[in-house]
């Protein structure tokens, strides 16, 4: 009997190569674009501030790593839509529907757990439901694009590359600590609050080998930031206004994650194995 073979690795020093040459390239333009941006449509006083800061880098993000996507993977790497899972389209909406189902599940057990364990509270707020609403899906809309832009960053050709050289799950990890360090600056982070931003790396990137690909990790991470977003809850340490209630995270900080937000907290920390235990059964035949 004649075992199959194993595709041999692609060489280590090369595939860390283009990893950092994307990531590295991607944040000079992403920089350079938001900059031109701002001087041309507001000034540079702050860039980074506010929703229509978000909105720039975003943008500005999405169109760097979109053409670092095409040069350095697609041509510089010879990779494939397929080798970065970019599922078609006629799978796309269901993978979208898992990512948040998933992600929003996750972050609504993160809520729960801190209500009940950690004593957070809903309290009314001013405004009314359509006001909460309309609020909602326009926080939404400046989340989905953001989402996507981090999983184009961090879940697209730097994992694949490097994947191919030191395998799936070594490489999630790997850019899972990444993934941490891009928060480091967010108001008030805590060491925990990275841990828990390193393990949702993680959850993230066994997403991105479920089912759905790069449409599954997006509904993921979109999922996990609306819902937190639309209970009033601060998000990696951003509030964002949400009228009709408001929502007080209790304590202790390191149980519930005060002001950084559930993902400074060790009751998300459960709720983020539990969902990542769950990617990884989705996603365990392309993780063998």
């Amino acid at each position: 009997m004649t075992l199959p073979e194993i595709p041999p690795r692609a060489p280590l020093l090369k595939s860390i190569g283009w990893a950092v040459l994307f990531l590295a390239l991607g944040f000079i333009l992403m920089l350079a674009l938001s900059v031109v941006g701002a001087a041309l449509f507001g000034g540079i006083d702050g860039l980074l501030q506010g929703p229509r800061g978000l909105i720039l880098q975003t943008v500005s993000g999405l169109t760097a790593y979109g053409f670092m996507t095409w040069a350095v993977g697609l041509r510089g790497a010879k990779l494939t839509l397929t080798d970065l899972r970019w599922a078609p389209l006629s799978q796309a909406g269901r993978g979208l529907g898992l990512g948040l189902f998933l992600g929003g599940g996750a972050a609504g057990l993160a809520l729960v757990l801190s209500l009940v364990a950690g004593g957070a509270q809903f309290l009314p707020d001013g405004g009314t439901m359509s006001q909460y609403l309309v609020q909602v899906g326009r926080t939404g809309l400046l989340l989905a694009p953001a989402a996507l832009l981090e999983e184009v960053m961090f879940r697209g050709v730097a994992q694949v590359v490097l994947a191919r050289a030191v395998g799936r799950v070594a490489a999630v990890l790997l850019l899972s600590i990444l993934f941490a360090l891009a928060h480091l600056a967010n108001p008030n982070s805590s060491g925990l609050g990275l841990v828990n931003i390193a393990l949702a790396g993680v959850f993230l990137g066994l997403t991105f080998y479920a089912p759905g690909g790069i449409w599954t990790a997006w509904g993921a991470h979109l999922g996990w930031n609306a819902a937190l977003a639309a209970a009033d809850a601060p998000v990696s340490g951003l509030p964002f206004q949400i009228p009709l209630i408001d929502y007080s995270p209790g304590g202790p900080v390191w149980l519930t994650g005060g002001s950084f937000g559930p993902e400074g907290g060790l009751l998300a920390t459960v709720a983020i194995v539990l969902a990542t235990a769950i990617a990884w059964h989705w996603g365990r035949k392309e993780l063998a």
